[in-house]
């Protein structure tokens, strides 16, 4: 089959999340057509998570090519870039305050950011309630998408961004994601100014974090007075039914979790203590680097279906760089087959000297040197 022009392929975007709704916006902005398909039951299916920091030199450039950056800051926290850095007495040990005018890598929570990009595109893009099982078909296409309701849809490019345990990975790859021996917690606060006065004053406006070498604490202020706090350990990847409790044990969990943070301050203790509402167990999963696969005129993967990293702040940036430059690749070039080839050329060693730096990058998490990774800390 001879590779199509965009203009007349069948495309097709598993996954509407940051990365698969920048490619959709991006080829609507050229008049490219395309369809994405996404396995919740609706827009408001489920919680988006917590707050993301979009960088001047990749995720905001994605917002420039989708038309969207003056609608980003006008959602943005530039005040969330707020960070500092505690002993496990809660003395402020580092403290970084942004300029008033600082707008090299604002806040914005995840479901706003979702929602700004959904609503950007032609009614009837996203199709939801479409989980896909596997990709089926020759390499050189048609390709057909096989979903859970047992229907199928053929395509001429298929397009995965559909995350860590992505179903088009393996039409390209056999990689699959490892366990890095470390895990996030996360608990969640509501209402802090009125309801957590004093975890409030300790997260300030942007993140907040504290380890000692074994254990390890980061705190972020969500929009609508809400705060995000991860516990980071080190631990097997079925750590809470190994301690005899279940996900579902809040109580259980936090009896644990405090004799484990015991030589902590009670100021702090209170991330445990205080939480609304059951934890989130969030083991933390990268796949190998490089992780790179053979060219295949019709599939192609971005963000974590590509690349899964640590969750230090690139991956929702990569992610929507990635959608952008593919968008753009499919409207310049002739044919779909040359337009993967340029985008894969790009991506793929960006992606591989990212992922580089951040092996074992959660664990540092624990340390209680201050991290270098300058992305703004965790974003789950």
């Amino acid at each position: 089959m001879t590779s199509p022009n965009p203009s007349h392929a069948r495309i097709s975007i598993i996954g509407a999340g940051p990365g698969g709704l920048t490619c959709a916006r991006v080829l609507q902005q050229h008049g490219i057509t395309v369809t994405v398909h996404d396995r919740d039951a609706g827009p408001d299916a489920r919680n988006q998570g917590g707050t993301l920091d979009l960088h001047a030199d990749d995720g905001q450039i994605a917002l420039r090519a989708a038309g969207l950056l003056d609608e980003f800051f006008a959602l943005a926290r530039p005040e969330g870039q707020e960070m500092r850095q505690m002993d496990p007495t809660g003395t402020i040990v580092a403290h970084e305050m942004p300029t008033a005018d600082d707008t090299f890598k604002p806040e914005i929570d995840r479901g706003q950011l979702r929602d700004l990009l959904l609503n950007s595109l032609a009614p009837g893009t996203v199709h939801w309630g479409r989980a896909l099982e596997r990709v089926s078909g020759p390499a050189e296409g048609p390709r057909q998408l096989h979903f859970a309701d047992g229907t199928t849809v053929e395509t001429d490019l298929v397009i995965g961004a559909d995350g860590a345990f992505s179903r088009v990975r393996p039409a390209v790859s056999a990689a699959t994601p490892d366990y890095g021996g470390v895990s996030f917690l996360e608990a969640w606060f509501n209402d802090v100014d009125n309801r957590h006065p004093e975890i409030a004053e300790l997260v300030g406006q942007g993140s907040a974090h504290v380890a000692d070498g074994e254990r390890g604490m980061f705190a972020q202020r969500n929009g609508g007075g809400h705060i995000r706090v991860y516990l980071v350990q080190r631990v097997p990847v079925d750590w809470i039914r190994a301690s005899g409790l279940t996900p579902e044990d809040t109580d259980g969990i936090r009896s644990l979790l405090l004799e484990r943070y015991a030589d902590w301050s009670p100021r702090l203790r209170k991330v445990i203590t205080d939480n609304d509402g059951p934890y989130i167990d969030r083991p933390i999963f990268a796949l190998p680097v490089p992780h790179t696969w053979e060219h295949n005129p019709t599939v192609t993967l971005l963000g974590d279906a590509a690349h899964l990293m640590p969750p230090l702040g690139v991956g929702v940036n990569l992610a929507m760089l990635d959608g952008s430059d593919l968008a753009l690749a499919l409207a310049d070039a002739a044919t779909v087959n040359d337009a993967i080839h340029t985008y894969e050329k790009a991506m793929s060693p960006r992606a591989t000297e990212m992922a580089q730096m951040l092996v074992g990058g959660a664990a540092m998490l624990l340390s209680s040197e201050i991290p270098e990774f300058g992305e703004g800390g965790p974003k789950v």
